[in-house]
């Protein structure tokens, strides 16, 4: 545990690699179950005996009234020996083993036959900690915190809460990287901008219907469906030109090879530079934007995203001018386990991100979350007071803020492009988190904001939920908007 207040976060070298460990555990039909079967019973004192497991249901492993487990070999037991309750461990293993190897296939298992939480969940998940050698007090605290979280939410039902346990383990488990994730994410980035891909993909597939060649007529058309999609007249000059430079290198003039030509430019626009991580922790994060485009809950994402991957969070609440602003932290930062700190309101923004940096770098923290005010109808006095903010974090830290991020709502479309500007000229934005991408139809505005401003967009909003706040891939993106 790197500290007592955060979820805990596996080593690669402890865990050997999730899948990796997983496969190589679970190859092995003839003994693995009843390795998990002797374990439980040694531990106990029991008698181990030899016999066979043949049970490959999740049905077969666990009931929730009594945790027997039927198949064929219990049924071949004598009546003088008792099933052992925790014999359902030797078929969770099987039928872990038998599915495909995807955390989500395997979450499928733990929950199957389980409607709400409570002991027979935790006990499957514990139980899926400790096949994986995670030491049991580290499997117990994050189901003690899961369960701490979804009291603090209300929830009940695992419908209501499946898709954030699967997320955490994924971030806990350090498996975003793995195709699982990697699919999950795919599915969520296609369903969040389905409004877009509707606006954007059927008016090109019209397009290249009606067209023999990318003759002068096609460029004028496709230019009219970006302009309609929120990519703008500068941004849409600028891809065009990139991909008639693109069409001309590769020699073709072909219609159906537009889509390809399309994506790999897509591709480019969006790669996101290697960027060289804070070497003196706490790292400081400056987060920026007007009121209104979901900066608070970004936050509370961002930190969430980063107290389960093991890191002590700390918020301040900088926006000194809007009291709401400062409550609606609070309230996020307890409902998430971050740290948190604020002074009155109306007091000075700087002076609050002094002291919260003096906390940060005395108290441990890794991360600290810097809310700053959004009130563009004063934006001369804002933008002084961010370079302010600026200066007095980089006297205390040196580096800080190691980034600056700008947090722009996708559904105000060119508005968003004015905010970028603005912001980028004022302290230096270093990257964008672009919010409610599910809930527009001119998503085009992502291309139009990397494009003009060469800033990469590192997350995106595709919903409300915790889980929602996603890493933003530019490959899934070009991917999923022309599929």
């Amino acid at each position: 545990m790197k500290h007592a207040r955060t979820t805990t976060k596996f080593k690669h070298e402890d865990l050997m690699g999730f899948f990796s460990k997983l496969k190589k555990a679970w190859a092995s039909p003839e003994d693995v179950a009843q390795q998990a079967l002797d374990k439980y019973k040694k531990e106990q004192g029991l008698e181990i005996e030899s016999r066979s497991v043949t049970s490959s249901s999740a049905d077969s492993f666990q009931r929730e009234d009594t945790g027997d487990v039927t198949s064929d070999a219990t049924k071949q037991r004598s009546d003088a020996a008792p099933v052992p309750t925790e014999d359902w461990q030797a078929g969770l293993t099987l039928a872990l083993r038998q599915a495909e190897p995807k955390l989500s296939q395997w979450l499928n298992i733990i929950v199957e036959g389980i409607e709400i939480k409570g002991p027979v969940l935790w006990d499957r998940l514990t139980f899926l900690f400790k096949a994986l050698g995670a030491p049991a007090s580290e499997a117990q605290e994050f189901v003690s915190q899961f369960d701490a979280w979804l009291t603090e939410m209300g929830y009940q039902a695992v419908s209501e809460f499946k898709s954030e346990l699967q997320y955490r383990l994924a971030l806990v488990l350090e498996l975003e990287d793995e195709e699982d994730e990697r699919d999950r994410l795919f599915l969520k980035l296609s369903e969040g901008i389905s409004k877009t891909r509707e606006q954007i993909t059927k008016r090109i597939d019209s397009l290249l219907s009606s067209h023999s060649k990318l003759d002068d007529a096609f460029w004028e058309e496709f230019e009219e469906i970006l302009i309609m999609a929120d990519v703008g007249m500068e941004a849409a000059t600028q891809l065009m030109e990139n991909l008639k430079e693109r069409a001309r290198k590769a020699g073709t003039d072909d219609p159906e090879d537009f889509k390809d030509i399309l994506r790999d430019e897509l591709e480019d626009i969006f790669k996101v530079p290697p960027r060289i991580e804070a070497v003196n922790p706490p790292e400081v994060l400056m987060m920026v934007g007007v009121n209104g485009v979901g900066k608070t809950t970004t936050i509370a994402k961002l930190a969430h995203r980063a107290q389960m991957q093991g890191r002590k969070v700390l918020i301040a609440a900088g926006d000194t001018f809007r009291a709401a602003a400062i409550e609606q932290l609070e309230v996020w930062a307890q409902r998430i386990g971050a740290g948190f700190f604020a002074k009155a309101e109306g007091s000075d923004p700087a002076a609050v991100a002094y002291e919260a940096m003096d906390k940060a770098v005395n108290e441990g923290y890794d991360l600290l979350l810097l809310d700053t005010a959004g009130r563009l109808h004063t934006k001369v006095n804002l933008m002084e007071e961010l370079k302010k903010i600026e200066r007095v974090v980089g006297k205390k830290h040196e580096g800080a803020p190691h980034r600056c991020v700008l947090v722009i709502d996708a559904t105000t479309g060119q508005n968003a492009l004015s905010q970028t500007k603005l912001f980028n000229e004022a302290v230096g934005v270093d990257e964008i988190i672009l919010t409610k991408l599910d809930g527009t139809a001119k998503g085009g505005v992502v291309v139009a904001v990397t494009l003009q401003n060469k800033l990469p967009i590192t997350f995106v909003g595709l919903g409300e939920k915790m889980e929602d706040l996603r890493p933003f891939n530019g490959k899934d993106f070009a991917k999923a908007l022309l599929t």
